[in-house]
Formats: C-alpha cells, sequence, structure tokens
C-alpha cells in the first residue's frame, strides 16, 4: 500500500492540527509537514479559506516550481468560479471545508496512482510497524525475523527501527553493536540526508540495515514525537521496506509511528491478559484514525489446544487472526543468546512459519488464510468484555 507525504501551507495553527490529524486517518495516509521542498512530497496542501488571491498565487508560483507536483487546494466553500480559478492556477483537487472524508479518500487514491506511474524514480516505501499486546509477546521476535527474511528475499534497501526506550534489544538479537542509535538521527534532523543515514545505521550480515535502540530510559520521549515523524519522512526516501518495533507501551512516539504505518501488526499471545490488552489497543488504534485494512493480528505462542479458541479471540478482538507462530522456548532462547535469527539459524517449524510470513509481505497476494480454529474453551474470557 502506498503511504504518501505531503507539505501544508497555511497559517492557521488550529487547522493545521485538523488537516493533519484528517489526512493521517486516510484510506491511503499522509504524514504532514508545514516546512520542506515542494519537490519531496508527495502532494502539496493550500489553504485557500481566506486571503484568497494570496492562495489562487501560492498555487500558480508552486506549479510553476514543480510541474507535476498534486496541489490540493482547500476553500471555505464550492464555487464554480473559484473551483475553475483554482485548477487554471494549477491545482489538481478542489475540496470546500468541511469537506467528505470519502472524497479525500479518494483524491488520495488518484495521487497515489500517479505517483506509482510516474517516472521520478523515487522509492516505493512501506513501512511495517510490529506492536505488543504486552510485554513478552514476542514482539521483537517476530520484527526482527521478518525484517531479516524480507532484506533476503528481497535483496532490496531494507531497515529494522528499534523504538522502544531504555530497553531495545534488536541489535542483542541480531548480535551486532551498533555506535549510533536513533537519538542521533532525533537529534541532528538537520544532517538527515543519505550520507549522514549510512554513518547512523548497521548492516547485518543478511543485507538488512538497523538503526539501533536508544539507551536511555526518557528518550524516545513525547518531546520527540515530531521529529521521529520527520525521521521517518527522510527514511521513506531512501528504504523500500521499514520495520518498526514499536514495543508494548503506548506513547507518543508509538503514536507517531501508528500513523506512519501501511500495515500495523498487534502480536498477541492466546492467553485472557493477552486479548484483553489486545482489544484496548486496537480500540484506541481504531479511535487514532486508522482503518482496520491497516491492521493483521498475529497469535505468537500459539501451542496446541489453544487455551483460547481461535474464533472465540477473533470474536473479542473485531479483527481475524491472519498468521499463528508455534511456541516453541527452546529454538528462540537458543536463538537469542547465539545472536542468529531463527530465520538463519536452521530449519525449524518456526523458521518456515516466519518465512511464510515475510513472503506474504513481500508478495500480498500470497497471504493466506488464518488456520482452523481448535482447542478449549475458556469461559472467563467472555466475562472480561
Amino acid at each position: 500500500m502506498a503511504r504518501l507525504t505531503g507539505l501544508l501551507h497555511t497559517h492557521d495553527d488550529e487547522y493545521r492540527e485538523r488537516l493533519t490529524t484528517l489526512f493521517r486517518s486516510a484510506a491511503i495516509p499522509v504524514s504532514i509537514s508545514d516546512s520542506g521542498a515542494t519537490g519531496q512530497a508527495d502532494l502539496v496542501i493550500v489553504d485557500g479559506r481566506a486571503a484568497l488571491e494570496a492562495s489562487i498565487a501560492s498555487v500558480e508560483r508552486l506549479r510553476a516550481a514543480d510541474p507535476v507536483a498534486t496541489i490540493f487546494f482547500m476553500a471555505g466553500e464550492a464555487n464554480p468560479d473559484l473551483i475553475l480559478r483554482a485548477m487554471r492556477a494549477g491545482a489538481n483537487e478542489f475540496f470546500p471545508w468541511p469537506f467528505a472524508k470519502d472524497a479525500l479518500d479518494e483524491a488520495l487514491r488518484r495521487t497515489a496512482a500517479r505517483r506509482s506511474t510516474s517516472s521520478t524514480g523515487r522509492t516505493e516505501s512501506t513501512t511495517l510497524v510490529f506492536f505488543g499486546a504486552k510485554g513478552g509477546a514476542g514482539t521483537t521476535t517476530l520484527a526482527v525475523n521478518c525484517a531479516v527474511d524480507v532484506a533476503r528475499l528481497t535483496k532490496r534497501p531494507t531497515l529494522i527501527v528499534d523504538l522502544k526506550p531504555g530497553l531495545g534489544e534488536v541489535t542483542l538479537f541480531l548480535g551486532v553493536r551498533s555506535r549510533y542509535t536513533l537519538i542521533d538521527a532525533l537529534d541532528n534532523l538537520h544532517r538527515l540526508d543519505d550520507e549522514f543515514l549510512k554513518e547512523l545505521v548497521v548492516k547485518h550480515k543478511s543485507g538488512l540495515d538497523i538503526l539501533a535502540g536508544a539507551d536511555l530510559f526518557d528518550r524516545p520521549g513525547a518531546a520527540d514525537s515530531t521529529a521521529l515523524e520527520e525521521v521517518f519522512r527522510v527514511l521513506g526516501r531512501s528504504y523500500e521496506h521499514i520495520i518498526i518495533d514499536a514495543g508494548s507501551q503506548m506513547n507518543a512516539c508509538t503514536v507517531s509511528a501508528l500513523y506512519t504505518a501501511d500495515m500495523i501488526y498487534m502480536v498477541t499471545a492466546p492467553d485472557v491478559p493477552s486479548v484483553r490488552n489486545a482489544q484496548r489497543l486496537l480500540d484506541r488504534i481504531g479511535q487514532l484514525g486508522a482503518s482496520g485494512d491497516r491492521i493483521r493480528v498475529l497469535l505468537n505462542r500459539a501451542a496446541e489446544p489453544y487455551p483460547i479458541p481461535l474464533a472465540q479471540i477473533e470474536t473479542a478482538l473485531g479483527q481475524p487472526v491472519r498468521h499463528t507462530f508455534t511456541s516453541d522456548y527452546k529454538t528462540v532462547s537458543a536463538a537469542l543468546n547465539s545472536g542468529v535469527p531463527l530465520i538463519l539459524a536452521g530449519n525449524t517449524e518456526l523458521a518456515a512459519e516466519l518465512e511464510q510470513f515475510a513472503r506474504a509481505i513481500v508478495d500480498p497476494s500470497s497471504e493466506h488464510a488464518a488456520p482452523a480454529r481448535s482447542g478449549h474453551g475458556l469461559q472467563r474470557l467472555a466475562s472480561l468484555w
């Protein structure tokens, strides 16, 4: 799925906040900025509700500076003469305020289609966020092995970002050390280009690049959330796949990652605390505006018979379980202690499941249906909702 970046031209801070939220939660999510070069964005949004003549002039300047840019013009009313003027000035889409979400979604689909058929040579980036229902759900295990196999299968630029403050373990799982961390990227936004990125990341033998987690317990924190979105935008220009290990805490930086995500993988286990947490977190993600088609539930440590039947888990979560992963503590522990990812460590059932999962990411048409339901009921589950 495409993910777009946009520049917003407005002097109204309240309007900027409302539009940012609307575009983030659209069918094709858009990361909004109010600064940067026009040529680096997929679309430019011009606020034409006030200072009409100046807004029309802005559209003309933007079109002259970038003949292929997609320009959205936001007006106070749907006046036929104004629509014609905006289009003649160079706008691609016209929206009266307030506008219908369906109309915005359709316009963004057209924008994504134009980008996919353009000859700009820009990297098509896909961001995958792994988010755990609770600590110990196996979120890092799935994120790391997915990232390694995507890099191995595609042979294309792939990056994993360790978003957890203080206790990030991605480099530990991969058996590498990194001199720099995500904090260095956040603190050096003015220098963040392709060359600087090469200095910040460490490369795994599989071809995967790693942006290591911070060793500070208070960072990244709430004050870093805006800078974090800019970091993700920059990374999207250099990598075709970005995998984010977001941990299991809902905070400002996690929200920034969720807004950036093309796909959100909720990692849970078939037990009451995990399913209960997953349901509440999915509700919160929905409140943030993420559409259901961007969410996939992954059931980890799934040993037959399940304590809770799959059908009951799906009913509680309101989402189908897309993939299940075998419970194999001995194999996972050995891989962690050796620093060799499961996907490279040997021929095991869990490694085969992880490879099947990674192949479905690389080729979405190969994604298979959830496995058959089985296991014994747990009546206590129903009373928790």
